[in-house]
């Protein structure tokens, strides 16, 4: 019988293998599906913590809604009962005077309209009058391929981009803007521009696929994220899958017929196709092939510390009605930013007091020092964050933190690039072995989500054909 080995039990690699079964289910194909998984527990990014009465998300702690892609997998997952919501959209940026809000009419930052761009705390006068330019100037020189930053300060002007756009896709993007292509992160945008002659007034024409939920922007479950990585888990368990838990898999090789995949326990699997569900890093160590180095090598991270800090007050006590902040660059701050977890997630605190998430990021000047740090003192760090941002200086009763070091996937300028050789190196070298995941194709859970389903396509195509 035909087999599949997926190696990363991410959301990648669930997704793969839940598509997969269902192509087989519908064309009534038969077929052999095996995850491996290093670690002893599945999800990857995606680990939701019970702690007490918080509910803590140690790594991705939402989905965007307004992907099409991810509501059919919840109905068939029937997880739709579960769904929750953010509570509000209102953010903010921490800067030197302050916080200041950033406006609601906006996307990433980027205002949808002239009233937004006039309302902006962050923009001076003449940078507002900067921005116009963007309604008269025609785009006759950028690709997707070009400099997201560059783009952007080309048609909006340097000072709201850097004031009120650059915090925010920071803040989603392990990168600085000018190192992140258009491609990898925002396509639509240059579309917009040169289909409206304008960044802003293809964003106002297209407002209601930013804007149409209203505040609804992201969506959780009652218990966590990790409750579709359960319902994955236990859908393709049940569909016949076999799964093995806290076993790395150590070396991939051809064989006679396809290919072998060595485990650390010793057992040896045979698959007619392989899927890389891992990073960049594990899946250049498992292939061990300098022609693919060069290429492996160039997919650069990112890491990230996250700080939850619960407190005996109640969440009303928070002084400001919103989600969180960004910080901006210039201040006291050390983290970069902070979400205000139990306003914006009402489930994460069962008797609603305060739950605060912060976030220090690689790129954060003080990272290395951090890094360094026993989870005690970057607690005591987190704790002088929130005193001095907001004004509480209660102790906390309740810490967790989680550091994810040189894992988190960073698209600079050539990464499609990158991509795109790998692809055609992998199809020349290693037929029927797939690369798959976010180091390679979108960050977020419905990006991976869809990728995973890509995947499992291919897959049956090659089959079939």
């Amino acid at each position: 019988m035909t087999t599949t080995v997926v190696i990363g039990g991410g959301i990648t690699g669930l997704s793969t293998l839940y598509y997969l079964q269902k192509e087989l289910n519908q064309h009534q194909q038969d077929m052999e599906l095996v995850l491996v998984e290093a670690s002893e527990t599945l999800g990857g990014k995606i680990r939701t913590v019970q702690n007490g009465e918080f509910i803590m998300e140690t790594g991705a702690d939402s989905i965007v809604s307004r992907k099409t892609n991810v509501a059919p997998l919840l109905q068939e997952l029937q997880l739709t009962d579960q769904v929750v919501y953010n509570a509000t959209g209102t953010s903010f940026i921490y800067t030197t005077a302050g916080l200041k809000r950033i406006p609601d009419e906006s996307v990433f930052g980027i205002p949808l309209s002239l009233k937004s761009l006039a309302e902006s705390e962050l923009v001076s006068a003449e940078g507002k009058v900067e921005a116009l330019k963007d309604y008269y100037t025609p785009n006759e020189t950028f690709t997707k391929d070009d400099s997201l930053g560059e783009f952007l300060e080309a048609f909006l002007g340097k000072e709201i981009v850097q004031n009120q756009i650059a915090p925010v896709i920071s803040g989603v993007y392990s990168g600085e803007l000018h190192d992140l292509t258009i491609a990898s992160t925002f396509p639509y945008l240059l579309e917009y521009k040169n289909t409206y002659g304008s960044i802003m007034g293809g964003l106002a024409e297209n407002k209601q696929k930013f804007l149409g939920s209203g505040n609804k922007k992201f969506l959780s479950f009652k218990d966590g994220v990790s409750v579709l990585i359960d319902a994955l888990e236990r859908t393709v368990i049940q569909a016949g899958a076999k799964i093995y838990k806290g076993v790395a898999a150590e070396k991939l090789e051809k064989a006679a017929s396809g290919y072998g995949v060595t485990l650390a326990n010793g057992e040896k699997l045979e698959a007619d196709f392989v899927v890389l569900s891992t990073l960049g890093t594990a899946a250049k160590d498992l292939l061990q092939d300098p022609l693919l180095h060069e290429d492996f090598d160039q997919l650069y991270t990112k890491s990230l510390i996250s700080v939850y800090l619960a407190y005996d007050i109640q969440d009303e006590e928070l002084p400001y009605d919103g989600t969180g902040f960004i910080t901006a660059k210039g201040t006291r701050l050390k983290c970069d930013a902070c979400t205000w977890t139990s306003r914006k997630w009402e489930h994460t605190s069962e008797n609603k007091r305060l739950l605060m998430r912060l976030f220090y990021k690689s790129s954060n000047p003080h990272y290395e020092e951090l890094i360094r740090l026993s989870d005690e003192e970057l607690k005591q760090i987190g704790m002088g964050d929130i005193s001095q941002s907001l004004g509480i200086k209660a102790e906390p009763i309740s810490c967790e933190v989680t550091k994810w070091h040189d894992n988190m996937p960073n698209y600079h300028l050539k990464h499609r690039q990158i991509v795109e050789s790998l692809e055609q190196k992998m199809d020349d070298l290693y037929p029927n072995v797939m690369l798959a995941g976010c180091s390679y194709y979108g960050v977020g859970i419905p990006d991976c989500i869809a990728n995973g389903e890509k995947t499992a396509g291919l897959i049956l195509e090659r089959m079939l054909g």
